[in-house]
C-alpha cells in the first residue's frame, strides 16, 4: 500500500472521528474560545455530520479505487514465483537460430535477457501485469551457459535462472537482396536448457 493511501485513509477516519462529535462539547469549546459568538442551530451540526460522512465514504472509494490500480501495476511474489516457473518451463528445450556473423557460440546472451523478460510476462497470469519485469545478466557467459536474475516491480522476490545454450547444427537459407552464392546464409541452430531457483545469483 502506498504511502498515499494509507494518508488518505487516515484523513477519512480523521473525518468520521470529527462527525461523531457530540453538538454540546463543539458548543461548549466555541464558548470558552469565543463567549459572546451566537449559537449554533442544530440543524447546522446535522448538515455538518453529513458533509463529513460523505467526504469520508468517498474517500475510502477513491482509495480503494488506488489500491486496485496499484494492484493492477505491480507484481506480489505468488505471481512472480509462478511466472518464473512457467517461463522456465517454456523456455528449457527451446530452440531458435543465431546470428550467423557471430563465431563465439557462447558470447553476449545479453540479447536473451528480453527473451526471459517476455516468457515471464506472459506467464503471470490473472491480476499480474504484463510489464515490469526485469533480467540482469549477471557476469560473464561462459562455455554457452549464462545466469539471469529475474526481478519485478512491486515483487520482494528474486529468482536466479540458469541458461545454457548448445548448438546442434544449423539451417540454410538466402538473404534477400545478393545475387547467387553471396546469398546464401547459414544460421546456427541452438537449444537452450533453462533452471531457476529462488533467491540472487
Amino acid at each position: 500500500m502506498s504511502g498515499l493511501t494509507v494518508l488518505l485513509f487516515g484523513g477519512c477516519a480523521l473525518l468520521l472521528l470529527m462527525a461523531c462529535v457530540g453538538a454540546d462539547r463543539v458548543r461548549a469549546l466555541r464558548e470558552s474560545w469565543n463567549p459572546s459568538a451566537p449559537d449554533v442551530p442544530d440543524s447546522a451540526f446535522t448538515v455538518a455530520r453529513v458533509v463529513l460522512v460523505a467526504a469520508a465514504l468517498g474517500g475510502v472509494v477513491v482509495g480503494f479505487q488506488g489500491l486496485a490500480v496499484e494492484d493492477g501495476t505491480e507484481w506480489s511474489g505468488d505471481e512472480l514465483t509462478s511466472a518464473v516457473e512457467g517461463a522456465t518451463r517454456a523456455l528449457d528445450g527451446s530452440s531458435a537460430y543465431g546470428d550467423p556473423v557471430t563465431i563465439d557460440e557462447s558470447a553476449d546472451f545479453a540479447a536473451y535477457a528480453s527473451t526471459i523478460e517476455q516468457e515471464v510476462g506472459e506467464h503471470g497470469g490473472g491480476d499480474a501485469p504484463q510489464f515490469g519485469v526485469d533480467a540482469e545478466l549477471v557476469g560473464p557467459a561462459e562455455s554457452g551457459r549464462a545466469r539471469y536474475e529475474v526481478s519485478a516491480r512491486g515483487a520482494g522476490a528474486a529468482f536466479c535462472m540458469t541458461v545454457t545454450r548448445t548448438r546442434v547444427g544449423h539451417v540454410e537459407t538466402v538473404a534477400p537482396g545478393l545475387p547467387g552464392d553471396a546469398a546464401a546464409v547459414k544460421l546456427p541452430e541452438y537449444t537452450f536448457e533453462v533452471s531457476s531457483r529462488a533467491g540472487h545469483c
